[in-house]
């Protein structure tokens, strides 16, 4: 049944159409462009080898900066360093000593043979003396006994001078060059006990970054060479997308132009910013490029997260990516 009061069909047409082209205005939505997520990851390794003793940390596990990771068995760098520390400390104790000069008792053993020499110094003086006085007298003394005499002075004149200069040198110490020479072994012996000191300090390696543990790659009891990553650390700021924009379409993206994520299994999209274009293009056939060939030219653009975002995306994990705000 026609209700009487109702428009005739003949003028709903135009109204009707003029909604649809209003609705058409807005154009299609922006086509997305397939990307995947892209991990680069931070491997964790001791510059020394050993059999790995501990491992802290397990696969899929957040850490925080300085959280342990693993540690290598220590042995020969704590031989290495107690080592160091005991030759360090040798080197320290003889320049000290050279420092100080003779013990007192031994000072006071180089006054007395001093002494010594200085009083019979004086007795070979009063000596030399009578005899000069009896020389003065004709035949009172032979003249070979004034000279002995004077010879004995002399001898012991020479004696004490000698005693008196290893006092001094025993009261003064070692000579300047010495004691430079034992400065500058000690500062050799600590530069050897920091590196030994350092080499124990790498057989326990902490997270360098806070992040995930994206993989252990030795168990304990396992020997690990030097130099050999023990785990796979993926910072957050380390996560980013990947995806590959036509030639027509990467004139107008540039770097720091937001961008919008589409995860299979997530409602909401999840907020980036561009941070690369690549400026080598990717393409499969001819390398001229001719109008045809152009349509299949690619570029690579990668985008980036802030940390709260980046959890949730997975290496590997494929997306679907828009352009713009």
């Amino acid at each position: 049944m026609i209700d009487s009061k109702s428009p005739p069909l003949r003028k709903l047409v135009p109204v009707l159409g003029a909604i649809g082209l209003l609705a058409g205005c807005g154009g299609p939505p922006p086509p997305s462009v397939q990307g995947y997520v892209e991990g680069e990851f931070v491997y964790v390794s001791s510059p020394g080898a050993g059999t790995l003793d501990a491992l802290s940390v397990q696969r899929g596990a957040q850490v925080r900066v300085g959280d342990p990771l693993f540690t290598l068995d220590n042995v020969p760098e704590k031989a290495a360093r107690d080592q160091a520390a005991g030759q360090l400390a040798q080197a320290r104790a003889t320049l000290e000593d050279l420092k100080k000069g003779k013990r007192p008792f031994e000072i006071q053993s180089a006054q007395a043979q001093l002494n010594q020499a200085q009083a019979a110094l004086a007795l070979a003086g009063q000596e030399l003396a009578r005899q000069e006085q009896l020389a003065a007298v004709p035949g009172a003394a032979a003249r070979q006994d004034l000279d002995r005499a004077r010879s004995t002075r002399d001898q012991d004149s020479q004696r004490a001078a000698q005693l008196e200069a290893d006092l001094k040198t025993a009261q003064t110490g070692s000579r300047d060059d010495q004691i430079a020479a034992a400065e500058a072994g000690v500062r050799a012996l600590e530069a050897a006990l920091a590196r030994a000191e350092w080499d124990l300090s790498q057989k326990s390696q902490t997270a360098p970054a806070a992040g995930l543990i994206f993989d252990t790659l030795y168990r304990p009891g396992e020997w690990v060479a030097a130099g050999r990553p023990v785990v796979a650390l993926l910072p957050p700021e380390n996560v980013k997308v990947r995806a590959f924009v036509a030639e027509t379409r990467v004139g107008a993206i540039h770097p720091g132009e937001a961008v919008r994520v589409m995860v299979d299994g997530v409602r909401q999209t999840l907020a980036g910013k561009v941070s690369f274009i690549s400026p080598q293009a990717e393409y499969t056939p001819p390398v001229i490029y001719s109008e045809e060939s152009r349509g299949k030219l690619v570029f690579m653009v990668e985008a980036v997260f802030d940390a709260a975002t980046a959890i949730n995306l997975h290496p590997g994990q494929p997306v679907d990516v828009l352009f713009g705000p």
